[in-house]
């Protein structure tokens, strides 16, 4: 899928957030994992990038439904249940954003 270039405050955004490492991981295992930002509406819309949170591979697009681990791809519903709304995982990383 191709996607609008960030500018340069959606940029900083997605460094943090993948610096940060994978929400999941920190929030149910306590373990940085490196991560990749996840768009929760897509990529060309004005200010998608902002709508991101960092997932690892893992966690975002392996595909894995086990009950060891959900990933966001293609299991949106299972993830959600297991780990939390997007929305609030947004909401979690962006008062981790302020506060940095």
């Amino acid at each position: 899928m191709k996607g609008r270039t960030p500018n340069r405050k959606e940029k900083r955004w997605m460094d943090f957030i993948s610096q940060y490492g994978c929400i999941v991981c920190r929030n149910e295992f306590g373990v940085f994992s490196p991560s990749e930002p996840h768009h929760i509406d897509g990529k060309t819309k004005a200010g998608a990038h902002f709508l991101t949170i960092p997932l690892c591979w893992q966690h975002h697009r392996s595909g894995t439904n086990t009950t060891e681990c959900v990933a966001r791809h293609p299991h949106k519903t299972d993830f959600e249940q297991r780990y939390g709304m997007e929305g609030v995982l947004l909401a979690q990383m962006q008062n981790i954003y302020e506060d940095n």
